[in-house]
């Protein structure tokens, strides 16, 4: 039962990094080349922009992505400009 789970994991993860890839390289190709004239891209070489675009934009530390860290800060900074606040000034700060 175990090996059918991690069987379903590999299939589900091959299967939506197959469709990223070729959601890639179909926009690409539609786009890019009319646009800036540059050559069509192999399926391949979607893949690798998006490995690079998640190196880029979220690192290599797994869970969570950058939104998720952004968020997490403004949601701390709030919870503190609260704590100093009177309870006048929270109920007001509620009400809008």
């Amino acid at each position: 039962m175990k090996a059918f789970k991690i069987f379903k994991v590999i299939a589900f993860v091959l299967f939506f990094v197959s469709v990223g890839g070729l959601v890639v390289m179909n926009l690409w190709n539609w786009l890019i080349p009319t646009i800036f004239g540059f050559k069509i891209i192999s399926f391949t070489q979607a893949l690798g922009l998006l490995i690079l675009s998640k190196i880029l934009f979220a690192g290599f530390r797994g869970g969570g992505s950058w939104r998720g860290n952004r968020m997490h800060f403004w949601k701390n900074k709030m919870a503190e400009r609260m704590q100093n606040m009177s309870p006048e000034d929270r109920e007001k700060m509620k009400a809008k």
